[in-house]
């Protein structure tokens, strides 16, 4: 599993959802050229169906086949590993026709057959730390998917529940998260959600991405996530937390310089 080295983290980012091809290929392309420019290993992430929306309107994706086609066509054209979310076992088997990481979603950590689908299938499992859950606790779900033959599995935090509409990032768990010896990745856009606003579409805070991820390279994480777009404001799904594409090449070389300072400072 080439993810990270001890000189730099590695980075996961996309579109929330597959939208279309057009808009698929030019994000990917985009985030590819400035990963090359500035030698960061890179995961293209577009869920290709979205199951878990706080409203029954809000869009859920292109079609499963359509979407998947279109992740496979970034995938041969740009040679980049894919990430998408998986929600039940039975998706499994099918996502990993094309996806290089079956990611699980927050709320679904703890569902040991899914846990266990996606292990079965050799690829990287990406768990989502619940927001529920404290950092310890994630011991079990990576065991659910190492028991199951697989070792490569990643966990991502994406913020624990304070109170009814806001998510916390608690950095003092990154030394638990650590102790299951794999990678830990940092949700900086997920993190920065409000879920479940009266209107019935998570609202988000965007403009804190930047002191998240600084943050976050700052006390050890090993990749950073997060979900970008050329226009978020019409992005189709999370469109409220993402950071705009043409912001993401200055926010990476910011990170760059904190992740040499803290590799420095530890030599």
């Amino acid at each position: 599993m080439k993810t990270f080295n001890n000189r730099n983290f590695f980075l996961i980012a996309g579109p929330c959802v597959v939208e279309n091809e057009n808009t698929t290929s030019y994000i990917a392309q985009a985030i590819d050229s400035i990963c090359k420019r500035l030698k960061i290993h890179f995961y293209f992430k577009a869920s290709y169906r979205k199951a878990n929306r706080s409203s029954l309107y809000s869009f859920t994706g292109i079609g499963d086949i359509e979407a998947l086609s279109v992740l496979a066509k970034v995938k041969e054209q740009f040679g980049l590993p894919i990430v998408t979310d998986i929600h039940a076992p039975e998706e499994a088997a099918f996502a990993a026709q094309v996806a290089d990481v079956l990611q699980i979603p927050a709320f679904l950590c703890r569902q040991t057959d899914l846990l266990q689908a996606a292990a079965k299938t050799g690829k990287v499992v990406n768990i989502k730390k619940g927001q529920f859950l404290s950092p310890q606790a994630m011991q079990f779900a990576v065991e659910k998917v190492r028991a199951a033959g697989n070792p490569n599995v990643m966990i991502t935090e994406r913020g624990t529940s304070f109170g009814y509409q806001d998510l916390i990032v608690d950095f003092r768990g990154i030394k638990e998260l650590k102790k299951n010896r794999c990678p830990v990745v940092l949700d900086c856009t997920h993190s920065l959600q409000k879920p479940n606003q009266e209107v019935g579409v998570t609202g988000g805070e965007p403009e804190l991405i930047e002191t998240l991820a600084k943050a976050g390279i700052a006390t050890g994480f090993d990749g950073i996530f997060l979900e970008t777009h050329p226009n978020p404001k019409n992005a189709l799904s999370d469109g409220a937390n993402m950071l705009p594409l043409s912001q993401l090449e200055p926010l990476l070389e910011k990170l760059l310089k904190i992740r040499k300072a803290v590799v420095n400072s530890t030599i």
